[in-house]
């Protein structure tokens, strides 16, 4: 079910339209009939001038989808207290009225008894052991101080009803934190009426007062629960039509952003120059304070030099240049650098 059509089908559209260029363009549009604005609670287009105007960070919050299955949630119970604030006010009421006529109820009582015993007792019932007789002729006996404060009593516990029922109505969050704490107070005399004698009336009103309890705590995160305000605001956020509007619109970055931030996966530059025993494309020198090699025996005028080492297999090693003092390591002192190329070439 989409709950957000449904409360715009009962309450109507909610459309506004933000003075921001920018924003207003991802909530308006034109159509053949004129000028149709979004609303913010349903996403559907509504024709005709939107009802509100103004900045776009002043839009009205707007429940949507579970926000409005939750209002709903909530206004049941919200009816239940209401129903129960208003039987026990009346009821505080009687009770206060009875403080003043105690005398004359119960010789009215006493006088109309054997009336209602012989009413009942075709019936098949015996009100002498009738619970709602018993709890009459009790009240018969209570002094006028002990009722008064009975009635102030049922007049308070009527109050915090109401004030239940209204701030769950209203979905305020303090009515919310007021509903749970109140009803959270009442939870152990309940479990300890159910022990003492169970009734399924006394499991109903237990049943609701737990739900009540656990639905708010967990689905309104009071307390702190599944991440607690900033959580659940958060969520109100990426469901506002009005908050994705304004990030499609598209705001400047600062100096900030993270697309300025270098990556933390990119290499860092050299701290220097590379040495010159590691420069690119020339050959690495021995170590600084190594002696040359011992150079090779001279060989004859002509005569092939002898086989040196099998080349290694890969790539070809750099070219040696002139400045590396590893060429004249090996030259035969006796040979000049053209009969030694001369040599090569003949062999």
């Amino acid at each position: 079910m989409d709950w957000s059509l449904l409360a715009c089908g009962t309450s109507g559209h909610v459309t506004y339209a933000p003075d921001e260029a920018d924003v207003r363009g991802q909530l308006t549009t034109q159509t053949e009939s004129g000028e149709a604005w979004r609303c913010l609670r349903c996403g559907t287009f509504v024709l005709g001038e939107a009802q509100a105007s103004g900045p776009a960070a002043q839009a009205p919050s707007v429940r949507r989808d579970k926000e409005v299955r939750s209002a709903i949630i909530l206004r049941i119970f919200a009816i239940e207290r209401f129903i129960r604030g208003l039987a026990v006010a009346a009821l505080a009421v009687v009770v206060w009225r009875f403080r003043y006529s105690q005398v004359s109820v119960e010789e009215a009582f006493q006088r109309e008894r054997p009336i209602l015993h012989s009413l009942f007792e075709q019936l098949g019932i015996n009100i002498d052991h009738s619970k709602l007789v018993g709890l009459i002729q009790h009240a018969l006996t209570l002094s006028p101080t002990t009722l008064q404060w009975l009635s102030l009593a049922l007049a308070a516990y009527g109050v915090i009803e109401l004030i239940e029922g209204t701030g769950l109505w209203l979905g305020r969050r303090w009515g919310e934190y007021f509903a749970m704490v109140a009803t959270s107070l009442g939870l152990p005399y309940e479990i300890y009426e159910l022990a003492s004698r169970f009734t399924v009336f006394k499991l109903a009103l237990f049943a609701v007062n737990l739900l009540l309890v656990l639905y708010l705590v967990i689905t309104r995160r009071l307390f702190g629960v599944r991440g607690g305000k900033e959580a659940y605001e958060a969520r109100l956020r990426s469901e506002s039509i009005m908050d994705a509007a304004i990030k499609d619109a598209g705001s400047p970055h600062d100096a900030s952003s993270p697309h300025d931030v270098a990556s933390p996966h990119t290499a860092p530059a050299p701290a220097g120059p590379p040495t010159p025993d590691h420069a690119p494309g020339s050959a690495a020198g021995p170590p600084a304070g190594t002696p040359a090699p011992d150079p090779p025996p001279p060989t004859a005028r002509g005569a092939a030099a002898p086989p040196g080492p099998a080349p290694p297999s890969g790539p070809p090693a750099a070219a040696e240049t002139s400045a590396n003092p590893t060429y004249h390591a090996f030259r035969d002192p006796g040979i000049s650098p053209q009969e030694m190329t001369g040599t090569r070439e003949e062999s």
